[in-house]
């Protein structure tokens, strides 16, 4: 499965930005989706995750309550909105497939990974 996130770009702190991902080729919907995330100078961290039917999301403790992962169960998207943006927030955002329908925290557990992209929160 080819994965592309779109929707990066450039946000003002408390404001907020969605960025999403889209699958082609192959379908989505039967995999667990995570959405990381890497600044510069850092390790590529989890931000969000999110199973194959929506039913079950996990957040890293600096988004809880300011990010929302979104699936709709049977779409090829998968979704995180972002808001109360933070200047910490910046980094290049990665959306990734599980193997299986659930999704974890490990990177290791992904097997399709996008190309990522851009997120920039000024003060």
């Amino acid at each position: 499965v080819q994965l592309q996130a779109f929707g990066g770009g450039l946000g003002q702190a408390r404001g907020s930005l969605r960025i999403a991902c889209a699958a082609f080729r192959r379908t989505l919907s039967n995999n667990g989706v995570g959405w990381f995330r890497q600044a510069p100078g850092k390790e590529r961290e989890i931000v969000a995750t999110i199973n194959w039917d929506g039913g079950s999301t996990t957040y890293t403790d600096s988004v809880k309550g300011r990010f929302t992962i979104s699936r709709t169960k049977g779409s090829n998207t998968v979704y995180l909105q972002m808001d109360s943006l933070k200047p910490e927030d910046t980094g290049v955002y990665y959306c990734a497939a599980s193997r299986g329908s659930f999704a974890s925290a490990e990177i290791a557990s992904y097997r399709y990974w996008g190309q990522g992209t851009q997120v920039t929160v000024s003060s």
